[in-house]
């Protein structure tokens, strides 16, 4: 086994930093020993969510992109190791997921493309890297997402109790841990992504602090249903969405039909929708004792509350309470990914995705014997 120090890198869709954790892993254990997250530029992000949503771009905007990317995350690992007061030889491996631009598992040319050039990450850290996960279970007639629900089972599993954790990023994701049954995960469809999209287009902020826009506004009922009845919401798993399907392209054909509503009652709609389609599919699967909770949204106290309600009987926590980073819990992932990977071990589970298979995941961009990295 690759026992030792790893770094993981996370940067998902709600493009609110970088996350780069370093954990120490092994066999049984997975020691969270320090954090950083590093700024995306706004010129990255705006580059990013063009992409996302489908605007028309060239391949040399792909590969600049990717290189930026690279570099960023380079930077980023590199910061964390000055931090830590360590060095590239101190790290086994780095997993990194890259920022994925479009994902598409369904039709008749399933793919998906997380951009981030792992060659560079590797020649400018000196650190081994992991990179490319998903496309591996893809090969095997998989979704490719979610990847985490192995590790939530690996960490947060109990033999005795019904649980499920809830990873609410830009998209919400839901792992089920449920004794005597396979482990299953899914999309459960947006998290903060809408949220966070329509206060940036009317207010200008990056996300909704505190829930306080959205408090001052109420649910509009009629278009909360009209939302809900997207077909992804009533598709089986195994499923897995993105911001190609949920963005403010998407709200805004909603809304069509709504001229003149109030920004505050659509922000309220949004937080409700999250709540609601999380709660649902909790409700399906035969509802848990507990509901653990990750990802950006544990912070949005109206999101929490609502889960609470809608969920009576159940905890609902955030996953500190239990041991594991609420913020760092995907960049710890991609950890424990790579060293999956390097162990010789399967980071998927088919149960999951849909892939026939287990299987190793990720590509390996091995240190240059002949050069310990270049100058940033």
């Amino acid at each position: 086994m690759k026992t030792g120090r790893y770094i993981g890198i996370m940067s998902g869709t709600s493009l609110d930093g970088i996350d780069v954790v370093l954990a120490a892993i092994d066999e049984t254990l997975v020691a969270h020993q320090g954090r950083y997250v590093h700024p995306i530029p706004h010129e990255v992000k705006t580059a990013i969510l063009a992409m996302s949503q489908g605007q028309e771009t060239t391949l040399a905007a792909v590969g600049e992109l990717d290189r930026v990317l690279g570099t960023l995350y380079a930077e980023a690992v590199n910061q964390l190791l000055q931090r830590q007061r360590l060095t590239a030889h101190d790290i086994v491996a780095i997993g990194c997921h890259g920022q994925t631009v479009w994902h598409q598992p369904d039709g008749s040319a399933p793919f998906t493309l997380q951009l981030g050039d792992n060659n560079r990450v590797a020649a400018l850290t000196g650190i081994a890297t992991v990179g490319d996960f998903r496309r591996r279970d893809m090969a095997y007639g998989g979704q490719g997402a979610p990847l985490v629900p192995a590790f939530h089972h690996a960490l947060l599993a109990h033999p005795g109790e019904r649980r499920m954790v809830l990873n609410i990023g830009g998209i919400a994701n839901l792992s089920l841990l449920l004794p005597g049954a396979a482990v299953r995960g899914f999309d459960t469809g947006p998290g903060n992504m809408l949220m966070d999209a329509w206060i940036w287009r009317r207010c200008g902020r990056p996300y909704d602090a505190d829930a306080v826009w959205a408090r001052g506004g109420r649910v509009l009922s009629a278009l909360l249903a009209q939302m809900l009845a997207d077909p992804y919401f009533a598709r089986p798993a195994p499923k897995s969405t993105g911001r190609e399907l949920f963005n403010l392209g998407w709200l805004e054909r909603h809304l069509q039909r709504w001229p003149g509503v109030d920004a505050r009652d659509v922000q309220a709609t949004l937080a409700e929708l999250t709540a609601r389609s999380i709660a649902d599919q909790v409700q399906l699967a035969g509802g848990c004792e507990r509901l653990l909770v990750c990802g950006g949204g544990v912070h949005n106290p109206l999101v929490m509350a609502r889960l609470a309600a809608l969920l009576p009987g159940t905890e609902v926590a955030s996953t500190d309470k239990y041991g594991v980073s609420a913020d760092d819990m995907e960049a710890l992932a991609f950890a424990w990914l790579a060293y999956r990977t390097l162990s010789g071990l399967p980071g998927n589970l088919p149960s999951v995705t849909g892939a026939d298979r287990p299987t190793l995941l990720g590509a390996i961009y091995p240190v240059n014997p002949y050069d310990a990295g270049i100058a940033l």
